[in-house]
């Protein structure tokens, strides 16, 4: 059950990010920092394989910065 809800918690954290960024919001930068964190810590845990995470960042980073 709790690797669900650290899932879950995971994909809320990219939509928003990805809302925030097809708004132009200025909130993006910390919606990033707690995405990328929130992804090491599932990786770090077993929830996700980390080059999953890794990737996972990576395409989000590439995102917020285009």
């Amino acid at each position: 059950m709790r690797n669900r809800s650290v899932k879950t918690n995971l994909k809320t954290l990219e939509k928003k990010l990805r809302a925030a960024k097809e708004a132009g919001s200025e909130e993006k930068d910390e919606l990033m920092k707690q995405a990328q964190s929130a992804f090491h810590k599932a990786a770090k845990k077993g929830v996700i394989h980390s080059k999953t995470a890794s990737r996972k960042i990576s395409r989000l980073f590439k995102l917020v910065n285009a």
